[in-house]
């Protein structure tokens, strides 16, 4: 027996433009400085025509690299919560001048009293949706003692596009977040990311491919690449973002090797990818392979049941 498709929004387009821009890090004068090349880069995207733009995790760490001296972790997050109503100002702004959906990627800051690793989405409208980290990094917890996010975490941001499901980093190597992002009605995962080495970003590529396949779903990734100096534990980055695809050749709106678009390695670069997304509703319905459709809930639920704790 078949299980039932996701519901399919009707504010889901049959089309849609989106990037991926992989930031190059580098020794910032502040903020503004910081901000104004986000904005030259965004409205790069505008004029591209992209309707869904993802930004890298944890992207305003480089503002720490302004600072006189090394901060310690504590004095870090201290100063990146003073910039926070300054950050959800730019992305309102930017999302506003370009008329885009704007997927923050991560910025570290204080919410009611706990460190967390947070994305801002940012509509055309301006308005704001938050979405914490879920899964958290030993990196994280030592560096900065970062705190996990909850359900309403889990849930897909709504946006002019319809759901789309926010992973950060480590999120997108648990499947159980993609499939319940998705049953949830989410067709793209938008996977803001930051890794030191190329096996991080391995990692997370490899975890996102997957995601992908098992769910039928677009996914946009979004790294930073470079060096940014005179920051702890924000120094080497590796990026090669990229929009992956389902892996089908019965549907031929896919990459045969599920990458639509990717980035140069290490470079500052805005991936653009155009959507066929109803290609995704034809694949769920009647593609080669059916993942949706052919999952067995009870055989999964009497597994769990007979495996000890």
């Amino acid at each position: 027996m078949s299980t039932p498709l996701p519901l399919w929004s009707a504010a889901i387009p049959a089309r849609a433009k989106v990037g991926a821009l992989q930031w190059a890090q580098r020794r910032v004068a502040g903020f503004d400085d910081f901000a104004n090349e986000l904005r030259e880069w965004v409205r790069v995207a505008g004029d591209y025509g992209v309707e869904l733009l993802v930004l890298p995790e944890l992207i305003t760490c480089q503002l720490l690299s302004a600072e006189s001296t090394r901060l310690s972790p504590a004095d870090a997050l201290r100063r990146l919560s003073e910039h926070t109503p300054a950050w959800q100002a730019l992305l309102s702004e930017m999302a506003q001048a370009h008329h885009l959906t704007v997927v923050g990627g991560t910025h570290l800051t204080w919410i009611d009293g706990r460190p967390r690793n947070v994305c801002w989405v940012a509509t055309p409208d301006g308005a704001l949706q938050r979405r914490d980290k879920l899964h958290i990094t030993p990196s994280e917890t030592d560096s900065w003692a970062v705190e996990g996010g909850s359900a309403r975490d889990v849930a897909p941001v709504a946006t002019p596009l319809g759901p789309v499901g926010v992973q950060i980093c480590y999120d997108s190597e648990f499947p159980e977040l993609g499939r319940a992002q998705v049953d949830a009605g989410a067709w793209l995962l938008a996977v803001p990311y930051c890794t030191d080495l190329h096996s991080g970003h391995l990692r997370v590529r490899y975890s996102a491919q997957a995601r992908a396949v098992e769910n039928q779903v677009y996914v946009v990734a979004a790294g930073n690449a470079g060096f940014c100096p005179g920051v702890a534990n924000f120094d080497q980055q590796y990026a090669e973002s990229a929009v992956l695809t389902p892996c089908d050749d019965a549907i031929a709106a896919f990459a045969s090797d599920g990458i639509a678009q990717v980035a140069t390695a290490q470079g500052a670069q805005l991936v653009l990818a155009e959507l066929d997304v109803a290609a995704l509703k034809r694949a769920r319905e009647g593609g080669s392979v059916r993942n949706l459709i052919d999952r067995r809930p009870s055989l999964y639920s009497e597994l769990h049941r007979s495996t000890p704790n």
